[in-house]
């Protein structure tokens, strides 16, 4: 196998046959992701691509390591995707290298924004969570009706390497007084495979274009419980509420926004998965293992650096697992409560 850089990435396509010799094309490489490398191909005589490549080793401080073949079930992924989602959300695929671990897909207009950097730099626009909702409800909608898709998913190594083990299964050998309520979710969830899930659907895989929205990153996608990611994704956002507790109803009205369009978008399946309630309560402990995991587990986040900052949201997500809430307004009073403590 050879490993892709931003230094030998244009020759290597050319050689390939993949670019014409000729071709004036340059290679940078991109920020933001842990497990892969990836570069954008600058194309002038053609549409630009991102070249994605997978590595063995994560980049954190603590070792972590993921099969190399989990970029295939990424572009598995985004095939089944592109046929339930609006043209454009998810990037065309354009080369598929399996023996080498990578592909390349369609470039989003470089005048794009990460959608995690505006919400950190304090831009709110509850028109994304809107449209969130309804892309993340037509995902679990539409595959939990595909039975076909089930085999093609079945397999969750990937999911456990990069989100299980790192995250909920580290927090619970640290904290023992949550250790049952972790292992309980962790088997409920194994419990209950209904329709894709991400597994990465979050602020930093979510670009802000132009003319809309695009979701990038779906290694860890697999068949499974649709409340990892609910929990997964609003635990995002409340973590940018605590950073932006001067803000705190600015940012909560997110969550609220999201929460309305996904269940219009669910509301016709008749599955008790789907039951809104129970939904909810499954969701409940994901977001709590989520948040507090970007805290004390093996990934966390760099943005919550004051000890007053990382102990609401230990307070808060200990809370939730022990005494969940009936609703999401008394957990979004919770964590109001917390964050204006002294």
């Amino acid at each position: 196998m050879i490993d892709l850089n931003a230094e030998n990435v244009v020759s290597y396509l050319k050689s390939a046959g993949h670019l014409a010799p000729q071709e004036s094309a340059t290679a940078t490489e991109l920020s933001g992701g842990v497990s892969n490398i990836v570069m954008r191909i600058n194309r002038p005589s053609g549409d630009d691509w991102v070249i994605k490549q997978s590595r063995p080793q994560l980049r954190t401080d603590v070792p972590w390591f993921s099969r190399m073949d989990r970029i295939h079930r990424e572009t598995d992924v985004m095939r089944i995707l592109d046929r339930f989602l609006p043209t454009g959300i998810v990037p065309q695929i354009v080369i598929e290298d399996r023996d080498n671990f990578w592909f390349a897909m369609q470039a989003v207009d470089a005048n794009h924004a990460v959608w995690k950097q505006q919400l950190l730099d304090g831009q709110v626009d509850l028109s994304v969570a809107a449209k969130l909702g309804t892309y993340l409800a037509a995902i679990h909608r539409e595959t939990s009706q595909r039975a076909e898709l089930t085999e093609m998913l079945r397999d969750q190594t990937v999911f456990n390497e990069l989100r299980v083990d790192p995250f909920y299964r580290h927090l619970a050998n640290q904290f023992a007084d949550v250790r049952p309520a972790i292992e309980s979710m962790i088997e409920e969830m194994a419990a209950t495979p209904i329709c894709l899930v991400l597994g990465d659907f979050s602020p930093k895989n979510i670009l802000i274009t132009p003319t809309g929205i695009a979701l990038v990153d779906f290694e860890t996608g697999h068949r499974g419980d649709p409340a990892f990611d609910l929990g997964f994704f609003l635990s995002h956002l409340l973590l940018k509420t605590v950073l932006h507790a001067d803000r705190f109803d600015d940012y909560a009205d997110l969550t609220h926004e999201f929460w309305k369009t996904y269940l219009a978008g669910i509301q016709p399946l008749k599955a008790t998965a789907f039951a809104p309630h129970e939904l909810r309560r499954r969701t409940f402990a994901h977001l709590a293992s989520c948040m507090w995991s970007r805290i004390d587990a093996t990934s966390p986040v760099n943005y919550l650096p004051n000890e007053r900052e990382k102990n609401i949201v230990r307070n808060f997500s200990r809370q939730l697992l022990l005494s969940p809430p009936e609703t999401w307004e008394q957990a979004i009073q919770d964590l109001r409560t917390q964050t204006h403590q002294p």
